[in-house]
């Protein structure tokens, strides 16, 4: 069952991966509302399958204790960042899994390398970690805001256009340098058109209780609409890698949005499939000991192992 379904999400997620070495250019390339010929009704099945996925291979991870997973999610404002891992992180277990938000750098990162901060909220092995944005802030709304890059007070020789350039190369060596050393590194950019973008600005000011997800400063920075429009296609085109490809998921329908989502992270889960470890001998015979002593516990006209019983029961019932 697991190897279907990992070739079924495979073949499914296969249109939305940034070749790697190609050359993005966003609004030719990607359709914000490519639906993959799916209907709402089947995706609410799809992405309860991919849910449970999750959560099984999640306990696998932790298990195993040897791989770490960090989910790096891109998008504009009111891309859907919030809702997707709202839904697809809903049936994993939230003591391994950490979600960093990045907003404005604080003083004291900004005393830092520029990947420092970002550093600081990795994974340990066997869990997940989720970036709320990302380390590619740094070569998208820094790259759109140069008054951005001025705050970072880096030495004036290597303020020139090519910054952008060796950043790209220095986040994609981080980045290998993650994955050689057991973390996996998967990006998803959810892909908002400018209408939808519009469309759930206006909602957020019509409803009440939507208002307080509203700023002005969404719109000052829907101004610069093709100014990040084509950092994101350069950013895709630079950094989609063998080790860290990138994913546009489709955003304008939030519901086909979070099926990409969990689909892309479970292919991940599941390639790297880890497994529950095994005892030796020595820790058996100690399992066996303590077995045969809490079945002396039992109470009276109590089963000694019900657990095993019912086992029993099943595999009876199936044949």
């Amino acid at each position: 069952m697991a190897d279907t379904w990992a070739k079924r999400i495979a073949t499914f997620i296969e249109p939305l991966r940034v070749k790697p070495g190609s050359t993005v250019d966003l609004a030719k390339d990607f359709d914000p509302r490519y639906k993959g010929h799916l209907k709402k009704r089947q995706g609410v099945e799809l992405l309860r399958t991919g849910v449970s996925l999750l959560a099984e291979y999640q306990m696998r991870l932790a298990a195993q204790d040897t791989y770490g997973v960090l989910l790096c999610l891109q998008a504009l404002d009111a891309g859907g960042k919030d809702g997707t891992i709202r839904h697809v992180m809903s049936g994993v277990n939230p003591q391994g899994v950490k979600v960093s938000s990045f907003k404005v750098p604080s003083a004291q990162e900004l005393d830092h390398d520029y990947l420092w901060r970002y550093a600081r909220r990795l994974p340990a092995r066997g869990d997940i970690a989720i970036f709320n944005r990302s380390h590619y802030e740094e070569v998208l709304v820094v790259r759109v805001h140069p008054e951005a890059l001025d705050r970072q007070r880096l030495p004036q020789r290597v303020r020139g256009t090519e910054i952008w350039d060796r950043r790209y190369q220095e986040i994609n060596n981080w980045e290998r340098y993650l994955t050689d050393n057991g973390f996996k590194v998967v990006k998803i950019f959810l892909n908002l058109s400018k209408e939808e973008q519009r469309t759930r600005f206006l909602k957020r000011i019509d409803l009440p209780e939507k208002n307080w997800k509203f700023s002005a400063a969404d719109v000052r920075e829907r101004r610069r609409w093709d100014d990040y429009q084509l950092a994101f296609s350069e950013m895709l085109s630079a950094t989609s890698t063998k080790w860290a490809p990138w994913y546009v998921v489709p955003a304008d329908r939030k519901w086909f949005a979070r099926i990409c989502a969990a689909s892309v992270l479970a292919h991940t889960l599941m390639d790297i499939d880890p497994q529950y470890p095994t005892v030796g001998d020595e820790a058996r015979k100690d399992l066996l000991s303590a077995r045969r002593e809490l079945e002396k516990e039992a109470p009276r006209g109590a089963q000694a192992d019900p657990y095993t019983n019912r086992r029993r029961a099943k595999r009876a019932k199936r044949t």
